[in-house]
């Protein structure tokens, strides 16, 4: 039975969203999200421009970098509680025109000093934190939906949506190699500005969702001292009114939330890892332990953001067929051995870009299944809570994969033990942890 259908008694009932207003939602969430990661790249691109500008070296970049991520995270963390006080409506204004405003504020934060741009910069875990608001707020638009074909298909539609990663960062690499030689760097954020600007109007126009709207109302009444309404209205949405009643960051260590924040948040950290290794660091490992040289790497981005892109989309399909969390288990097993085989076989150019392709598809893909599987895995009170801490242990596992492989070539070992240690096996082992996660059917989720 629809919630929209259930009457307390107290005659109140949410407001229901129609066809039209979820796909504007849709639509707001994809462009959302692509330009929060174009500024997110833009930044990374540009960092040796504005090096050169302010004559920083490549050490001094380094810790800028390295500051920049730890400030990313707090923030990004700090989002959760927010988005489930204020909504999840306001969340994705307040994330995009914070990330308009990180970008419009590079531009001139340098001449500041580092200091005052590594502020700047940390606000960009407004726009990191974009894909968190993004899962949580359309989870439940699409599990409140009466449309059958959309509730047959939420995983795969919001694949789609969270394919705004790789076209995020094909316009950042594009756009800049267009527009750096004419405005120079600064007015690259500049520009990076107004999309979001503009999609920051239009997000106002986006509607609640039912299910926060019925977790605020049980939160006025309580506050309004009308304990009975309160729990007249839990009952009847089948909410957990104690649980309810003990939100915030506590209540995702706490009960069922609990296991879904430890294990999920493991096996994120340890497939962050592998996203560092074979992402981040990609080509560098390709070249040192294949000695293959790629002529052009912008050839290499548009691969491994098109295989990305084919990945979300096909592992979105297979999360509504055989469950999402079997479908990122076993994506990041096989994304492991991948890489695994690509590290020892043979160092033949066809046979090395197609495991590392193969291995991105595995690695990357799975998230557009994994951040739909952890909105559904906390209820309404800590949805944005519970996404945001395991959110938050994505660059934490960059760091430590980072710090690992390092220690493991200083120690005069090579790329390919590092890459084995601090990339293959992670991948492999975040698949398996994820089958101690509890399945969830999504018509289950409120």
């Amino acid at each position: 039975m629809s919630i929209y259908n259930k009457l307390d008694l107290t005659g109140w009932k949410p407001r229901q969203l129609t066809s039209q207003e979820v796909r504007f939602a849709t639509w707001i969430a994809f462009f959302a999200w692509v330009f929060a990661v174009y500024d997110f790249i833009l930044f990374g691109t540009l960092l040796p421009e504005i090096g050169r500008h302010f004559g920083w070296s490549e050490v001094e970049q380094a810790e800028i970098a390295t500051w920049v991520a730890v400030g990313t995270a707090v923030v990004a963390l700090a989002i959760g509680p927010i988005v489930d006080k204020l909504g999840r409506r306001k969340g994705i204004i307040f994330t995009v025109a914070g990330s308009a405003l990180c970008s419009a504020l590079t531009a001139i934060g340098g001449a500041w000093g580092k200091s005052p741009l590594i502020l700047i910069r940390s606000l960009g875990g407004l726009g990191y934190a974009e894909e968190t608001v993004n899962a949580t707020y359309l989870t439940e638009l699409y599990g409140a939906s009466q449309d059958p074909r959309l509730t047959k298909r939420r995983g795969f539609i919001y694949s789609l949506v969270q394919g705004g990663w790789p076209v995020g960062a094909l316009i950042a690499a594009g756009l800049t190699a267009l527009l750096l030689p004419i405005i120079g760097w600064q007015g690259c954020f500049i520009f990076a500005a107004i999309p979001a600007v503009m999609i920051a109007i239009l997000a106002r126009k986006l509607k609640e969702s039912p299910q926060f709207q019925i977790h605020q109302r049980i939160t006025e009444l309580r506050k309004n001292g009308a304990v009975k309404e309160a729990q007249n209205v839990a009952v009847t949405y089948g909410v957990d009114y104690d649980e309810h009643s003990k939100a915030g960051l506590k209540a995702a260590f706490r009960g069922p939330a609990r296991r879904a924040t430890l294990v999920i948040g493991a096996a994120l950290l340890l497939n962050w890892a592998a996203i560092q290794v074979f992402s981040v660091l990609g080509t560098s490992v390709i070249v040192s332990v294949h000695h293959i040289s790629f002529e052009n790497s912008l050839i290499i981005l548009v691969l491994s953001n098109l295989v990305g892109y084919c990945g979300y989309l096909s592992h979105g399909w297979m999360g509504d067929k055989i469950g999402r969390r079997n479908v990122i288990g076993l994506g990041w097993m096989l994304g492991g051995l991948s890489f695994a085989g690509m590290l020892f076989g043979p160092s033949n150019m066809a046979m090395v870009v197609g495991l590392y392709s193969l291995g991105l598809f595995f690695l990357i893909g799975p998230y557009s299944a994994a951040l739909f599987f952890i909105s559904e895995s906390f209820p309404t009170s800590i949805r944005a809570t519970g996404g945001a801490i395991i959110h938050a242990m994505g660059p934490i596992g960059a760091v430590v994969a980072g710090f690992g492989a390092t220690q493991v070539l200083s120690a005069g070992s090579d790329w390919q033990t590092a890459a084995l240690w601090f990339g293959a096996v992670p991948c492999f082992l975040s698949g398996a942890l994820m089958f101690a996660a509890r399945h969830v059917r999504p018509e289950t989720v409120q």
